[in-house]
């Protein structure tokens, strides 16, 4: 044991790394291109969810302080789903990114600047999340409660928080269901049109470059399914009334696909791109030669 360093601190990951990304793409003038703006916009969206739920499920786990404010846990109702759903407008801009990028390679750079991506991105943080989540917050609000106040999620919820109401809430479920299920479904279908449309255009040529330039797609993907299935699992099966989860496996699930694909995602851009790896390193290694300085 004499060979080993006591531990004093552990780092959590997903802060760390979707930090590192933001800093990367914003201090390093390369990386002030249209994929990469996006990347940083998720990485934000990412540490922002993060912010917003972890500090509160540390504090429960770790200190035992599990009460919250009410009027906080339907702020963080609102931020939880306006920042989920904002990952999913992210993603779909990253698709159609790709289709540009892949599809029509030579007008890629006048359709796809960083202006418009700037605008794009603008658009989902300030208009397109915030005027549809604020729904599930006003809805929640309105939920009367008058008996059990124990909310059986590692964050607030609206299903969870629902389901402490001491009246006949059916109709406001439904339109929390559809509102997340335009949020959800609406994105893949694009992002599955955009991606139907790239195969089909690298099936028809033999071009070596465009099938090389569909291996960059591949690390979009992966976020996509880390994001897309689970979620589009959990809100189908809590709606389905002769499905019961119990109430350990749901907090389990909810745990998995709310946190484990914003500590995924980083890592995942750090293996498979290129030049965000290469700038970690030159980071690094400017870093090691200050120490030494």
């Amino acid at each position: 044991m004499s060979n080993y360093t006591a531990v004093s601190e552990v780092v959590l990951v997903g802060f760390a790394a979707n930090g590192t990304v933001i800093c990367l793409v914003t201090f390093n003038n390369y990386l002030h291109q249209p994929m990469y703006l996006l990347i940083a916009n998720l990485a934000a969206s990412d540490l922002l969810f993060d912010t917003v739920t972890l500090p509160k499920l540390i504090a429960k786990y770790w200190f035992g302080a599990s009460t919250i404010p009410l009027r906080l846990c339907l702020f963080q109702i609102f931020l939880v789903h306006y920042l989920g759903s904002l990952d999913s407008f992210l993603l779909m801009l990253m698709a159609i990114d790709r289709n540009v990028a892949i599809c029509s390679p030579l007008r890629y750079t006048s359709i796809i600047t960083n202006k418009v991506v700037t605008i794009s991105c603008g658009i989902c943080w300030i208009i397109l999340s915030s005027s549809i989540n604020s729904v599930a917050a006003i809805l929640a609000s309105q939920i009367p409660l008058c008996g059990p106040n124990k909310v059986n999620s590692l964050f607030c919820g609206y299903t969870a928080y629902a389901a402490l109401a001491c009246a006949d809430i059916s109709g406001p479920r439904k339109i929390v269901f559809v509102n997340a299920m335009v949020v959800l479904l609406l994105p893949l279908g694009l992002i599955l049109g955009s991606y139907i449309k790239i195969i089909a255009v690298i099936s028809s040529t033999r071009s070596e470059n465009l099938r090389k330039a569909f291996y960059t797609c591949v690390t979009h993907l992966l976020v996509i399914i880390l994001y897309f299935t689970p979620r589009i699992f959990m809100y189908i099966v809590s709606n389905v009334p002769f499905v019961t989860i119990k109430p350990d496996m749901s907090v389990l699930l909810l745990s998995l696909y709310s946190f484990i694909p914003h500590m995924a995602n980083p890592i995942i851009y750090f293996l498979r791109t290129k030049e965000i790896k290469q700038t970690l390193r030159k980071a690094l290694r400017r870093s090691k030669f200050r120490e030494k300085d």
